[in-house]
């Protein structure tokens, strides 16, 4: 009995092994397959993933592609826009190689606006600048504030019309712009229609923004008008130039005791303007340095709060990028010329048209020049050696006689007497007369010589700012 019992025990407990063993098994066969599972998904999703990763790939590759396709594109862009800075900032603003071609010389009238008490504000500086892109030459033009602009015969005309129509005077405080420009068109036979006001205050601003200006005092300066709260105590010499000295240099026209700048330099107003135009040279030195280019948005924000213009902004962004690469030894300046009378008890500063017609076509003139390694092309030939060997006396030779063979001739004539014809150029209006203008303060001798090759001529002073001793202007009297 005993052992049918331990049968029976041992029996069951086979039979509770067994479903256990294949529950196991089961689980066992159940875990392989999601094992299987979950390497089958991780497959994919490693697939997936790489499939992803190739896409990102390309599309970089491609992004990569585009990126240096278009720089180089941008770079070819700029090398035919002439490269470096300029060139960099012409493709900026959508320029191409033929849109130089198609710029004009710009002529802006610049008016430095100042105040005389009560809010009431006066132009002494007048000024036209002028910029041709194509040949990188500039030019300023200082127009005296008393030059008299009326119609009536100055003779004759009342006091107070001679005194209302001044230059200064015509600006009436701003409120009278367009008939300022017309007078100073009609004076000069430029057509102006741009024009640049100037507040003090933004000369002052626009010096201490760069720095100061290094700038060589001509004379001792010592003035003081209370009534315009102007106090000028400035030493001669060389020395940097912060905003506030810079507003006295500017304004200064003589000293407490009367005196002024010297005649050889220019009295009272004409040296006034000649120091204007010298500092404004340098000014535009230190302004176009590069370091000075990184403090744009500082200096457009003096702009655009001290100045007024009708300027647009798509006109300006066009001679940016030439401006950029401008050599301030390319800039011509000059003064109106004329004279300073008393007409009815009224000191007015009279032009004389024919040496400004003169000035006028030497500053503004849109003549083609042709580089010196150029000349001997123009000529016919290699530089000449004179009759009497050759002398060190540099020519820029522009026609404006209308005639093209006339400046073959012309510099022919002056190369095999020894002259150096250095530019030659077709000026863009016709000249009555023959004008040689003496720039480096040559003899008399030389300037005789000179007209005696050319047969004709008359002899006027220049500035020394053309980078030759003669610019000789050829008219319609040369035969």
């Amino acid at each position: 009995m005993k052992e049918e019992k331990n049968k029976k025990e041992n029996l069951e407990e086979i039979e509770i092994e067994v479903p256990i063993v294949g529950e196991q098994k089961k689980n066992k066969r159940e875990n392989k397959k999601q094992i299987k599972k979950q390497k089958k998904e991780q497959k994919k999703e490693k697939k997936k993933k790489s499939k992803v990763r190739k896409v990102i790939k390309w599309i970089l590759l491609i992004l990569l592609i585009a990126v240096v396709a278009y720089g180089c594109y941008f770079g070819y862009r700029v090398y035919k826009n002439g490269g470096g800075l300029s060139g960099f900032l012409a493709t900026a603003v959508g320029h191409d190689e033929n849109t130089l071609k198609d710029l004009d010389r710009i002529n802006v009238l610049i008016l430095g606006e100042s105040g005389v008490g009560d809010g009431y504000k006066l132009t002494d500086s007048i000024m036209i600048a002028s910029y041709n892109p194509k040949t990188q030459e500039a030019a300023l033009l200082s127009i005296p504030r008393d030059t008299y602009v009326g119609k009536r015969n100055k003779n004759t005309a009342s006091q107070n019309y001679l005194a209302s129509y001044k230059m200064n005077a015509v600006y009436r405080n701003g409120t009278n712009i367009p008939e300022t420009i017309e007078c100073v068109s009609n004076l000069t036979g430029l057509d102006l229609q741009y024009y640049l006001l100037v507040d003090t205050d933004a000369v002052i601003e626009l010096v201490d923004a760069i720095g100061g200006v290094t700038f060589n005092v001509p004379i001792d300066m010592d003035y003081d008008d209370p009534t315009q709260d102007l106090h000028i105590h400035l030493k001669a010499g060389e020395q940097l130039i912060d905003g506030e000295k810079a507003e006295q240099l500017l304004r200064f026209r003589h000293n407490n005791d009367g005196t002024s700048y010297p005649d050889e330099y220019g009295d009272n107003d004409i040296g006034r303007m000649r120091t204007q135009r010298e500092f404004i040279q340098e000014t535009m030195k230190q302004l176009l340095k590069v370091e000075n280019i990184f403090k744009i948005t500082e200096l457009i924000d003096i702009v655009s709060n001290n100045v007024k213009t009708n300027l647009d902004f798509n006109v300006l962004k066009d001679y940016v990028p030439y401006a950029v690469n401008f050599n301030t030894e390319n800039l011509k300046t000059g003064t109106l010329p004329g004279v300073s009378e008393k007409c009815n008890g009224v000191w007015i500063y009279t032009a004389d048209e024919e040496k400004t017609e003169i000035m006028v076509e030497d500053l503004f003139s849109d003549e083609e020049i042709i580089p010196e390694e150029e000349v001997a092309n123009v000529i016919g030939g290699n530089t000449v050696t004179g009759k009497n060997g050759t002398k060190n006396i540099t020519i820029e030779l522009l026609n404006g006689s209308g005639v093209t063979t006339n400046l073959t001739r012309a510099a022919e004539k002056l190369q095999e007497a020894g002259f150096q014809v250095k530019k030659t150029g077709k000026s863009s209006t016709t000249m009555s007369k023959t004008t040689i203008i003496n720039r480096t303060n040559q003899t008399e001798s030389v300037e005789k010589e000179i007209k005696t090759e050319l047969g004709v001529g008359s002899i006027q002073e220049g500035e020394n700012n053309a980078n030759v001793d003669f610019t000789i202007i050829i008219g319609k009297d040369y035969k």
